[in-house]
């Protein structure tokens, strides 16, 4: 039972498959990363065959499998998946409206706020079966995990305290919106489970929604609008009437439809970035609310968050501001993408006890050792990876110290990609897949912005530092900065240091920082090479992809962007690739 392997899968929004034995993460993907649809939907087929390939495993030797949201909308879509599809579609504007297209909305919200039955239950573990039997699956055992279990068993398990509170937000699943718990010595109460009918997450999905961005995708954009709004007073601020939080309820005189009708007319009288505003205090305020009578009610003073609305890094920091918060943990892989891992986690403690897991690193995914150049790209038969090199627009070399070139570069004004190691796994590039550039320099953020990455103009990018210079560029006191590492808390940057980070702050003088120790000694040599020149090891870091397509995992894959862009740079692994047509960006 010790060295049992427990597969965990996810079929939903940001799908995947991650795998564990004893208290290690072994592996970890999401779908997207190998179809290449970004935020894919469908069975992870692609993830659960990448972690079988990565540890040289055959179905047959896995015998725990865990899955995780039975509630009958999610069964609904998994016996009819284009209704999945479709949606899909929809969200991320690949078809256009149609007739019935607001019929279909309010359905979707009633009915995804039912909680799971017998027969839901029943349906989803039959599909379950099927799909993974078709993959010569045998003898397994499934471990059906509640959605929010799932997530919480994420932070919890991850976070590091012995205990803690224990908080998951998000729009909805298995009938809930949220769930507050509280963990010691490795076991979980509920103390509150928060019914779907009263949605954060869905009322900053609305919001999203009205704005005419993509919801379960664009609430970034959101929040960093919200910083070019003027003040409004809590009193003048009709989103307030929304959502108001007594106790540990959330309340609201409106059913999910309702109140998008009512937001709606209200962000008829506002600019966007007002009513972007007024949404994120809706959010803030409700959050520390609830966060505080928790924290009260329980008399803990360390937090464990998961959930898609946890991925509000300006929320995050004033949680981690109240002065009844001793320690705060975000799980990285907050949204959905992220229960994989999490219903492995719940189903790893149900069977063998395992509370507790070393999160250190976030490269979890993928490596390609031994690249090779030659052929028509693809595995060799020695682990190794070809991919084509014969292009005549493509230079490949092998500079004596390629980390000490990657910095010359950078400091020169260059942008670079940069493909090292194991992909990273969640939303955000950590330095295996990532896009990089000197930090102070804001022409180099516009460029990046409009001509490659083409994000809105108002979203800023993001640095990653040596965990030790963290202090000296950033405000840092209250908060033990080892528990969020991998961009999930918002920081103010110290006055005397907004111009090395002009290229990675907000208007507001807020950054959402990677904190780099030992975990990644390659990245961290590189980060060494850039504090010679500018006196603190920082760059400007974004994920390696063109905008609206998922983050590159393959070698062929980076090669393919270098070639549609006009970055000359791409040192993969030891190698440098120069794209010769490219043209100064």
């Amino acid at each position: 039972m010790a060295d049992e392997w427990i597969l965990g899968i996810w079929d939903g929004h940001d799908a995947g498959a991650a795998l564990l034995r004893g208290d290690q993460i072994i592996f970890a993907i999401n779908e997207e990363r190998l179809s290449r649809r970004k935020l894919d939907v469908g069975f992870p087929r692609l993830s659960i065959g990448a972690c079988l390939d990565f540890t040289s495993l055959s179905p047959a030797d896995i015998r725990t499998i865990a899955a995780s949201t039975t509630d009958p909308a999610k069964t609904l879509t998994r016996m009819l998946p284009h209704l999945k599809e479709e949606y899909y579609l929809l969200r991320r504007r690949k078809i256009p409206p149609r007739r019935f297209d607001s019929i279909k909305k309010r359905f979707k919200y009633r009915f995804t706020e039912l909680a799971p039955n017998l027969i839901s239950r029943n349906l989803s573990r039959s599909w379950l079966n099927r799909r993974l039997r078709e993959m010569g699956f045998r003898d397994f055992s499934l471990s059906l995990i509640d959605h929010h279990a799932a997530h919480a068993a994420s932070a919890a398990f991850c976070s590091g305290f012995d205990e803690c509170l224990v908080m998951t937000i998000d729009g909805v699943g298995d009938g809930l919106s949220g769930s507050i718990r509280e963990c010691r010595d490795g076991q979980m109460r509920l103390i509150k489970a928060l019914p779907a009918a009263v949605s954060l997450g869905i009322f900053f999905e609305h919001v999203t929604n009205l704005m005419n961005m993509r919801e379960l995708e664009d609430e970034g954009k959101v929040m960093a609008l919200a910083n070019y709004a003027y003040p409004i007073a809590d009193e003048e601020n009709p989103l307030m009437a929304m959502i108001e939080t007594r106790g540990l309820d959330l309340l609201s005189g409106y059913s999910s439809t309702d109140m998008f009708r009512e937001m709606k007319k209200i962000l008829w009288r506002y600019p966007s970035e007002q009513f972007a505003a007024m949404a994120q205090r809706v959010l803030e305020q409700n959050m520390l609310a609830l966060v505080r009578t928790a924290l009260m009610q329980t008399g803990q003073k360390k937090i464990a968050l998961a959930g898609g609305v946890f991925s509000n890094i300006k929320m995050n920091m004033k949680i981690a501001e109240l002065p009844e918060v001793e320690r705060i943990y975000v799980f990285p892989h907050m949204g959905d993408g992220g229960l994989a891992l999490g219903a492995a986690m719940a189903a790893n403690h149900q069977r063998q006890g395992v509370s507790a897991y070393r999160l250190d690193d976030l490269c979890l995914g993928p490596a390609f050792p031994g690249l090779v150049m030659g052929g028509q790209g693809g595995a060799t038969g020695d682990g190794a990876f070809s991919w084509s090199s014969d292009s005549p627009s493509l230079r490949v070399t092998k500079p004596a110290d390629p980390v000490a070139e990657a910095a010359r570069m950078m400091l020169a004004g260059e942008i670079i990609l940069w493909f090292q190691g194991r992909m990273e796994i969640g939303p955000r590039a950590l330095g295996g897949r990532s896009i990089l550039a000197r930090p102070d320099d804001r022409q180099i953020k516009d460029r990046l912005n409009l001509l490659l990455k083409k994000r809105v103009w108002y979203q800023p990018f993001c640095p990653s530092m040596l965990l030790e210079d963290a202090p000296a560029l950033l405000y840092t006191e209250g908060q033990d900065i080892r528990d969020n590492r991998f961009m999930t808390m918002g920081f103010r940057v110290r006055e005397d240091c907004l111009q090395i980070m002009e290229g990675v702050i907000n208007v507001d003088g807020t950054c959402r920082p990677q904190f780099v120790g030992a975990e990644n000694p390659r990245y961290r040599s590189l980060l060494l090479q850039l504090k010679k020149d500018l006196g603190f090891g920082v760059v400007l870091n974004t994920s390696f992809n063109i905008h609206g397509e998922p983050v590159v995992c393959k070698p062929d894959e980076a090669v393919d962007v270098l070639q549609r862009t006009g970055i000359r740079y791409l040192f993969m692994e030891d190698m440098l690739v120069e794209n010769l047509l490219a043209k100064p960006l």
